[in-house]
């Protein structure tokens, strides 16, 4: 069986129980060791086999899992964050399918979550937001046409940017051509619950000049919108005036 397991967006205690338990009873493990927190790797048994996946192409990834399911072996392959954002697993899948070799997902904490506990920040607000946008620009790896970053920008929704730290010129361009402006609210934050996490309130203008100024050009979230400095209406989940399914709202 190869599990795929989410590790969380980055202090190792942030790993979900399961996929603790599933990495301490592993035969195997291999982990995306270009971001994975190597101390999670503690957990595994003594006889247990660690691969470092940032070194292996897709195809020494699978004869890995064959190899380790020959030998009815358990594999844990160990993703960062959510394995289903950004995590490359769909192509792991079809591959194990065509190989009738069974797995399971354990989802994790994306780091976009990190991010905004970090900053202390809601991406819904009443009256701001209701809708979080999760997107990267356009880079070595493409993007379709329908979901290019200014016609996403376009909505002025709350907007977590990824994988895109280097190409913040070119983030503020087209978020400029959206709804926002150089002035609109923005923050990089970088390694998210890491030891060394920063956090940097800025502007969609100076998204660039803040990155260059404090030398970060990857592992960090762009995150962009109003719900970073406005101040929310009350929710109706609360207000006294407001009935729900398990309180009647006072009709004073």
């Amino acid at each position: 069986m190869i599990h795929f397991v989410g590790a969380g967006p980055g202090a190792e205690d942030l790993i979900t129980l399961r996929g603790a338990k599933l990495l301490e009873e592993a035969d195997c493990i291999i982990y995306a060791g270009s971001l994975v927190d190597p101390n999670l790797l503690k957990r595994a048994k003594a006889a247990c086999d660690i691969y470092n996946s940032a070194t292996m192409t897709l195809e020494d990834v699978l004869a890995v899992m064959e190899e380790k399911e020959a030998e009815g072996l358990t594999t844990v392959r160990l993703h960062t964050g959510d394995p289903s954002l950004y995590g490359a697993i769909r192509e792991q899948m079809a591959a194990l399918d065509a190989r009738g070799i069974s797995y399971d997902v354990t989802p994790g904490v994306s780091s976009v979550f990190g991010a905004a506990a970090a900053l202390d920040a809601e991406f819904t607000l009443p009256g701001v937001s209701q809708t979080l946008i999760l997107t990267r620009m356009a880079g070595r790896t493409p993007v379709p046409e329908r979901e290019e970053l200014r016609k996403l920008a376009a909505h002025g929704a709350s907007m977590a940017i990824f994988l895109s730290a280097g190409l913040l010129e070119e983030v503020q361009r087209e978020l400029c051509a959206g709804a926002f402006t150089e002035d609109s609210p923005a923050a990089i934050v970088y390694k998210a619950t890491w030891p060394e996490e920063k956090t940097l309130r800025c502007t969609v203008g100076t998204l660039a000049e803040t990155a260059e100024r404090e030398g970060i050009r990857n592992t960090a979230l762009i995150l962009v919108g109003d719900f970073l400095t406005a101040l929310p209406e009350r929710s109706k989940l609360y207000d006294p005036h407001f009935t729900t399914a398990f309180r009647k709202g006072d009709d004073t």
